[in-house]
Parts: structure tokens; sequence; C-alpha cells
């Protein structure tokens, strides 16, 4: 097998919600197969940063609200002027809210529907604009279970997140012919702070891990392999594709 299939040396990877869990996960994953990192976050926090610069790689992080479509010129202006280009787009950033539908607010569902679902597609629009420039990119979407399943108590983002799968697909169907692959991994129940609710709640958390045939909950650390694979040459006619990381959950 060519060994140079998973080598990301030279690639530039822009990650969202890249200073804390899945975000910081597969930024570090990508790091550690070569690639520079530009980190967005709506936080100033440069934790993450540091560690990838510990793994020999350029980095930068940027503070911005990816709920505000303004700010998507400045974090793409940003990463070309200081790297050159973005091969590879992590559309990671996203929020959820609790609530029993009966009682959802529409605040609660345009916020959730704005960053999980709107952003994904326009940074997404304008990262493809430079990676059409040199006719290959590697764009990732973070969906969900709740692509596939209904969820409790969280409409809204059950909705991001079919949206997220769809958007994905959608865009394969346009920018295959442009050298992009675009793709979507759909994690299922991780320990990270979305999920610190469930996993305070006892009798919630037994009941999660009775159906996990792996049974245990997911890490970040989970997720590199899949985001180096889908960010490398290894997956140059994988596209339109929601690749399941649950420990089992839905096929059970």
């Amino acid at each position: 097998m060519d060994s140079q299939l998973f080598n990301l040396t030279g690639k530039v990877a822009l990650v969202t919600g890249g200073s804390t869990g899945l975000g910081q996960g597969m930024a570090l994953g990508l790091a550690a197969a070569g690639a520079d990192i530009a980190l967005v976050d709506h936080v100033t926090s440069i934790e993450t940063q540091v560690m990838i610069e510990k793994l020999g790689r350029r980095a930068i992080t940027m503070e911005a609200d990816l709920m505000k479509m303004e700010s998507i010129p400045m974090v793409v202006e940003k990463t070309i002027a200081t790297f050159g280009r973005i091969d590879i787009l992590v559309n990671n950033a996203g929020i959820i809210r609790r609530t029993p539908a009966i009682e959802f607010s529409e605040k609660d569902w345009d916020d959730v529907m704005t960053l999980n679902a709107k952003t994904v597609f326009f940074l997404s629009q304008a990262v493809a604009k430079d990676m059409m420039t040199r006719g290959y990119g590697k764009i990732i979407n973070i969906a969900s279970l709740l692509a596939f399943q209904g969820g409790i108590i969280v409409p809204s983002y059950s909705a991001s997140k079919g949206a997220v799968a769809q958007i994905t697909k959608a865009l394969a169907n346009e920018w295959a012919s442009k050298g992009i692959t675009i793709n979507a991994i759909a994690p299922g129940y991780m320990a990270t702070n979305n999920t610190k609710a469930i996993r305070e709640d006892e009798q919630r958390e037994k009941s999660i891990l009775s159906r996990i045939p792996a049974g245990r909950w997911g890490l970040p650390s989970d997720l590199q392999g899949v985001a180096v694979f889908l960010a490398s040459p290894a997956s140059d006619y994988v596209n339109g594709h929601v690749l399941v990381v649950d420990g089992g959950w839905l096929a059970r």
C-alpha cells in the first residue's frame, strides 16, 4: 500500500470549534498526519494551538462568532493570508438545546439551525471558492446519529444534523467534478461537553451504555483516524458519504 495515502504533509486544514472536544481531537489527528491547522472558536483558547505546535506543525487560533455570516470572510481570508490556501475544511462547530418539543422556543430553534446548518453551508461555499482555484479540496462536515434518528428533547438539533447530511450530499453532487470531496462524520454518543448532562444522569447513562455494543462512550481520539482518512488521498473516490462512528449503536 502507498504510504502516502494518509500523508497530509504540506496541507492546510481549517477546523471550526477546535478548542475542545471532538474538534480538538480531529485537529490533533490532522496535525499528526502532517497538516498545518487554522482553528476557529467563539472563545479565545490557545490550548489546541500549543498542542499542535508541539507536534511540529504550524497553527493559528481565531476567535469568531460563526452564527454571524459576516464572520466567514474574515476567517477564510485570515487563513489564506497566513498559510496561502485551504486544502481541508472541518465543519465541527455546533450547539445543542434540550427542551421538550412542546415547549421549544423560536430562538433556540433559530440559534441551532443557524450554527449547525446555515454556517456549514456558507463556510463550505466560501472555502470551496479557494479550493476550486486548484481543483482539489476536502470538506468534512460533522453530522450525528440524529441525522438518522429523531432523538429526545432535541428537535432543532435533530433537524440541523439531518440538514448537514443532506448538505453534504447536495454539495458532493455539484462539486465532485471540481476535485472536491464532501463527506460527513456522524459520531455516536461521545464524552464531550455536549453530553455532560446526560452522562451525569445515572439512569440515562446506563440506558445508553447498555445499547452501545462497544460498551463505552466515544472519545475525541476515536475520530482522528476517520478525519485523516476523509482528509487524505485515501478517500479521493469517497464523496457524499455519511460515515458513522458510534461503537455499533446503529447496528444494534
